[in-house]
């Protein structure tokens, strides 16, 4: 399978500067795969065709200010995204331009906060680095760093917390789970109270979910890795859930692939704690999953890849397109689309 079979064509004009307020009024594109029936549908209209006794999982992780800028000694700038915890102190970052960050030469953030590149992952074009500071690195960061909004979100954030999901929690982040941000709080208030059991699991985004395919071969493509937990309490809500034919909805691809990364070979989902480099592509069947509420994704990117393996590429392109026709705001602070 090519890379480039997951293309499509996008106008410019289409991908979401800004998020809409309030989070619910983004527009939903709904896919009925049984009856191949579109709709066209506001995210507040989610709750029609949730129903009592459906599971929904979400990504509960945080997001980390995690761009901030060091400086070497001769005063060039370096822009530093972290990506994933190694231990205390060092880290899996990104450095860019990474030509000017030498092995074991400090690195200056601030007066509190300087950096040591220790290594570099080639495949990944990451670095290992690790941090000096006095008192707790998150308070530090949450002063010095920005949210790592995606390069093609050209707009000033005037409000941080708008790239956090309502029910976000567990700090370590570089990206929202996007498919989260349509919720509020009086929405997910309404779902429960229609029947319907919400489960948090835990994938913190990092370059696996938004490092583009570079191979023309996707089989080739290697996904890094990223940390997850799913608990035991919620494999137990799960495998209940499907031994009585109800729906598991996963919010956003992250949960998707939490999820899949937890199925035992007796078709079980198990507990689990470490970390992940599933690559899911058709013709991947899923193996818990029933249905998936997401953003509309990057061209050629590995989540188009993952949202193709509820239906056929064939299909995703065509209510792609269709989307585009209907002129739906597309990536990160874009529109969604239930898929069941």
């Amino acid at each position: 399978m090519r890379t480039d079979d997951f293309d499509y064509e996008l106008p410019e004009r289409l991908i979401a500067q800004t998020p809409v307020y309030p989070r619910d009024s983004s527009r939903l594109l709904v896919f009925d795969r049984e009856n191949d029936k579109i709709e066209h549908k506001h995210f507040f209209d989610i709750l029609d065709y949730l129903k009592e006794g459906d599971v929904l999982v979400r990504n509960n992780t945080r997001v980390l200010p995690a761009r901030m800028f060091a400086y070497t000694e001769r005063g060039a700038k370096i822009e530093v995204l972290l990506l994933k915890r190694v231990d205390l102190k060092k880290w899996e970052v990104l450095l860019k331009p990474a030509k000017k960050a030498k092995i074991g030469v400090p690195l200056t953030i601030s007066d509190e906060l300087k950096l040591t590149p220790l290594a570099i992952d080639e495949n990944a074009g990451s670095r290992i680095v690790e941090f000096s500071y006095n008192g707790v690195f998150e308070d530090i960061i949450s002063r010095l760093g920005e949210m790592p909004l995606p390069p093609y979100i050209t707009e000033k954030l005037k409000d941080k917390e708008r790239y956090q999901t309502v029910y976000a929690v567990n700090n370590g982040s570089s990206a929202a789970p996007t498919a989260g941000l349509h919720f509020t709080d009086e929405l997910i208030e309404k779902i429960e109270k229609k029947g319907v059991k919400i489960l948090d699991v835990l994938l913190h985004v990092g370059l696996g979910t938004f490092r583009p395919v570079k191979v023309d071969d996707v089989e080739k493509h290697h996904m890094h890795s990223e940390y997850i937990e799913l608990s035991e309490q919620v494999a137990k809500e799960i495998n209940l859930a499907k031994s009585e034919s109800r729906r598991i909805i996963a919010v956003g691809t992250t949960s998707v692939r939490t999820l899949e990364s937890c199925v035992d070979d007796s078709g079980k989902v198990v507990a689990k704690k470490g970390d992940t480099d599933i690559f899911l592509y058709p013709p991947y069947k899923m193996k818990v999953v029933d249905g998936l509420i997401t953003n509309f994704h990057l061209p050629k990117s590995t989540l188009i890849m993952l949202v193709s393996c509820l239906t056929s590429k064939e299909k995703i392109l065509e209510i792609y397109k269709t989307a585009v026709q209907e002129e739906y705001r597309f990536f990160s602070f874009g529109d969604s689309m239930f898929i069941f």
